[in-house]
């Protein structure tokens, strides 16, 4: 599975972003689909039966969201901080592979 990230960039505090993840190679909708903030902070996930689960990061401030059609995964995040600044990556836990596949990870920087 190779997921590509889009989205990402500059954005004043109180904004609005969105971040996407195409997978390529295999249907992401097996696989358990996740956002990370600074790799290891699990902002949401959302399971192969469509279950989402939020983090500490960003609670209540984002929303992740999978188009099955697209093969594509979004984060969408409101109402930004200059703490939520850092690099954001998706990630796919797959029934097939032992680990987690990434993505490239998108800087964000939110200034005040």
């Amino acid at each position: 599975v190779r997921l590509m990230q889009s989205g990402g960039g500059s954005m004043q505090a109180g904004g609005r972003m969105m971040l996407s993840c195409v997978g390529s190679g295999a249907n992401i909708s097996a696989c358990e689909m996740a956002w990370f903030f600074q790799e290891h902070q699990l902002i949401a996930l959302i399971s192969s039966d469509g279950t989402t689960t939020y983090g500490d990061s960003l609670k209540g401030r984002s929303t992740i969201a999978l188009d099955k059609v697209k093969n594509t995964l979004y984060l969408q995040m409101n109402s930004l901080k200059t703490e939520d600044t850092g690099v954001y990556f998706c990630g796919a836990y797959c029934p097939w592979y032992v680990g987690w596949y990434w993505g490239q990870g998108s800087q964000v920087t939110v200034s005040s």
